[in-house]
């Protein structure tokens, strides 16, 4: 089973449900990209998932180009909030689902409040994926 997660930066939230996905099951083949991928991962994001026991950084931030010409069983988008856009995948897709999150990285004031802001969207994150994983990923393994 394949599944390509998708997002702008491709260096926080894409990422984080990537290494997510991939620790439920790592029989599972998974890989992020970003429309606009910064080339480098969120320091922020490796650090919350590493809190957890998830090492994420060996991952790589990749431009969705990389991916166009693969067929996907799942393709998810996880972008937040209604002034972001999400990126389209244009492709041989079985499934395509928008789960969105909140951007932490976007998020602003006291060091505590940003990192707090980190633990809540790996958290949300995490359930979101793992529900996923459990009601439609894993029946069709």
């Amino acid at each position: 089973m394949k599944v390509l997660i998708l997002c702008t930066g491709n260096s926080c939230r894409s990422q984080m449900a990537h290494g997510f996905l991939q620790s439920f099951d790592q029989n599972l083949t998974v890989c992020s990209a970003g429309t606009e991928a910064s080339g480098k991962l969120n320091s922020k994001a490796v650090k919350v998932m590493d809190e957890i026991g998830i090492d994420i950084s060996h991952h790589t931030s990749d431009s969705v180009s990389k991916y166009l010409g693969e067929a996907w069983d799942y393709v998810i988008t996880v972008c937040g909030g209604a002034n972001e856009a999400c990126p389209a995948f244009i492709g041989k897709v079985k499934h395509r689902l928008h789960i969105g999150f909140d951007d932490p990285s976007h998020a602003v004031g006291s060091e505590q409040f940003i990192w707090s802001e980190f633990i809540r969207v790996r958290d949300e994150i995490k359930d979101g994926f793992y529900k996923l994983y459990v009601e439609q990923i894993k029946p069709e393994l």
